[in-house]
């Protein structure tokens, strides 16, 4: 309830800057009352992501409307959700790609990658108290993803904590041939 208040909030400071603005400041070539630029810094602030990280609104629009939702293996709704399966949200609703539903099969449509070579929108792979891959997140930037715990529900957590360093496998971008064959015609 506070989360879609603070959303509303935000939208209507949006709307009634641009409405109201009449005078434009330029802030390194963004203006301020963009309303792009202010959801930028809304979202840099709440999820902890530079604001030059946040290119993608509607990828951060999206993991705002699902932080909280509890984890439940094999789940896919909004009153629980596994972490293959969030990902497989983001990935049809922000990207407008089919992914496949686990996370080894998800590991096998992507372009293995470096912690290092990361950026927003690449896919983090976890093998958690296993040989094989067990867990996937979604990468924000600044070492940020976001992810469906089993312990907190959806979340935004640091590939710098401890346990995640630990259990950290590899980071994945989604190959090319593989969109165009699940692409919905």
């Amino acid at each position: 309830m506070i989360k879609k208040f603070l959303f509303s909030t935000l939208i209507a400071i949006c709307t009634l800057s641009t409405a109201f603005a009449q005078t434009k400041t330029k802030e390194s070539g963004k203006e301020l009352n963009d309303p792009d630029n202010l959801a930028s810094q809304y979202f840099s602030q709440v999820m902890g992501v530079a604001v030059d990280a946040t290119s993608n609104l509607k990828l951060y629009k999206f993991i705002y409307e699902w932080i909280g939702t509890p984890y439940s293996y094999g789940g896919n709704s909004k009153r629980g959700i596994d972490c293959s399966a969030f990902t497989k949200a983001i990935y049809d609703k922000v990207f407008n790609t089919t992914i496949r539903r686990n996370s080894r099969d998800i590991f096998s449509m992507v372009d293995p990658l470096s912690k290092e070579d990361l950026k927003e929108g690449d896919l983090v792979f976890f093998k958690i108290k296993s040989r094989s891959i067990s867990h996937v997140g979604i990468y924000l930037g600044d070492n940020r993803f976001a992810h469906a715990s089993s312990s907190r529900g959806v979340v935004i957590s640091n590939l710098n904590e401890p346990y995640y360093s630990r259990y950290f496998y590899k980071g994945g971008r989604v190959l090319e041939s593989f969109k165009k064959e699940f692409e919905v015609e």
